[in-house]
């Protein structure tokens, strides 16, 4: 294929344009300095210039707490640059994939969420991540994840690693579930469904639902640490309070994904493991 992917310099974009590339791919690779998504007449000339069989939108804004008190931003970034994209694709006969998140629900549901389950984001960033997908259309494909892990980029892991040296305590909330998802695991998938030009929602997790604060705790003992430094506690009781409510059940089920025969992303210990490696070596 020839692969647009915008958001090369974030942890999921970057990986993504590794992955192609090492299939045999034909990549361009555009980072926020090489094309603001939310500039339309950028976008437009980006995608007519590079002709691209399939365009992977991995830019967004995802500082979750920033959104709250800049939805402008937010709706421009996450909502208003798929629009562009969109229009452009369109035009040209390009697919869209377009990356989404489990924010887009209010976790209130006893069980993990199906791609048919209504969205009911909580914050301005999983409202403007919706607009997004609605913005996407019919024919792209949507791909919901959570929770991300990479080698690039910030995430938890990488957070849990820096601070094992601190003479504190680590404080993770206990009452947020999710699936954690590593990248390496995730563009295997994202590259399959735009090869397929799968239309619709997927949710494409590595499996098996912790809080953070156990998810924490599996990082410490992966890297050979006591996982006792890990301590609970409420997202009620963190102090500063976060801006941007997070929803209490972010577990996606995978079910299309599973009904379009293609195989779930591993148990998310295992990636894990290979993550901490890495970035401990």
């Amino acid at each position: 294929m020839r692969v647009l992917v915008t958001g090369a310099g974030g942890q999921l974009g970057w990986e993504l344009a590794r992955h192609c590339a090492a299939a045999g791919d034909t990549v361009v690779a555009l980072d926020r300095a090489q094309l603001d998504v939310g500039d339309s007449r950028a976008v437009s000339d980006a995608v007519t210039a590079h002709r691209p069989h399939v365009v992977v939108n991995a830019a967004a804004w995802t500082a979750v707490d920033a959104c709250e008190s800049d939805p402008q931003r937010a709706f421009r970034d996450n909502a208003q640059a798929v629009g562009s994209l969109r229009d452009a694709c369109e035009r040209t006969g390009v697919h869209l994939v377009q990356m989404s998140t489990d924010y887009v629900f209010d976790g209130a549901l006893d069980r993990a969420y199906r791609e048919d389950d209504a969205p009911n984001p909580l914050s301005v960033y999983g409202s403007s991540k919706l607009a997004g997908e609605l913005a996407a259309g019919d024919a792209a494909t949507i791909v919901r994840t959570s929770w991300l892990c990479g080698a690039a980029g910030g995430n938890i892991v990488k957070t849990v690693l820096r601070l094992l040296g601190a003479d504190a305590p680590l404080r993770f909330v206990t009452d947020q579930r999710g699936c954690p998802t590593f990248t390496a695991d995730l563009v295997v998938a994202v590259r399959e469904l735009a090869v397929q030009r799968c239309h619709g929602v997927f949710h494409v997790t590595n499996q098996r639902a912790v809080s953070w604060f156990e998810f924490a705790r599996e990082i410490v003992e992966a890297a050979g640490g006591d996982a006792d430094v890990v301590r609970p506690v409420t997202a009620a009781e963190l102090m500063p309070p976060r801006p941007a409510p997070r929803p209490a059940n972010s577990v996606l089920a995978n079910v299309a994904l599973e009904a379009a025969g293609l195989p779930l992303l591993r148990d998310h210990s295992e990636p894990l493991h290979e993550l901490v490696a890495e970035l401990t070596r």
